[in-house]
């Protein structure tokens, strides 16, 4: 497989390893946006958040939570973000799930998208079709 995140996890390509055990790691992000910016990543190839079990999503999002409290602790940050890009369009690049944990100050330039507003029967329109494909 020429997935980079699977090589990273099998030590074919060497990495800023933060914590890794036999299913997860957590890793430098080579292109941080911040210092400190960290991805948390499972071994095993996943491509997308629909593929992951539930137990393999909590022992991605456990290694999240431990990562979030060291990037504050160690980074000394005032706190961070949690993204995932879900498939090309959301903005994944490589297909291996992978979660990035980004340390933020309080004057770090990072802006967060634009918001915008349901109009008049949107919300309920919106909601009726998620629901209706929620299992």
């Amino acid at each position: 497989m020429d997935c980079i995140f699977c090589k990273i996890a099998s030590g074919e390509i060497p990495s800023y390893v933060i914590y890794e055990d036999d299913h997860v790691m957590a890793l430098l992000d080579i292109s941080p946006v911040n210092y400190g910016h960290t991805l948390v990543i499972p071994k095993k190839h996943i491509v997308n958040l629909e593929e992951m079990s539930e137990d393999e999503l909590a022992l991605v999002v456990n290694l999240v939570k431990r990562i979030g409290r060291a990037i504050k602790l160690g980074m000394k940050a005032e706190g961070y973000n949690v993204q995932l890009n879900n498939d090309p369009v959301a903005g994944q690049i490589i297909p291996h799930i992978h979660f990035h944990v980004i340390p933020r100050e309080e004057r770090d330039g990072l802006r967060l998208w634009p918001q915008g507003a349901y109009g008049e029967g949107k919300g309920r329109e919106t909601m009726a079709k998620i629901k209706s494909a929620f299992e």
